[in-house]
């Protein structure tokens, strides 16, 4: 699934399931400083405008998501090197 905005034009590959590995020791400042933004509500109309060319907008009843076409990065990597491979030969 898309979880986030990157600044920069390519995307970065994240598992949200994955937890992070914590330690024992925490610096004083640790966390104070984190503001998080509310997540968008996307229409349809909206997230059709927001997706990109390797992306899908799944609607079901109650929500809307957004995921890439390909879930597998190492697939998506692969397809995407044909995909320009194909376009510089013709």
């Amino acid at each position: 699934m898309i979880v986030g905005e990157n600044a920069r034009e390519n995307d970065i590959p994240v598992n949200p399931c994955k937890a992070k590995k914590l330690t024992n020791m925490r610096s004083v400042g640790d966390g104070k400083g984190i503001q998080l933004t509310a997540p968008l509500k996307l229409s349809l109309e909206r997230a059709l405008e927001y997706i990109d060319v390797d992306e899908y907008v799944e609607a079901t009843p109650k929500n809307l998501r957004l995921r890439k076409k390909i879930l597998n990065e190492t697939a998506r990597k692969r397809s995407e090197k044909s995909r320009s491979i194909k376009i510089l030969s013709e």
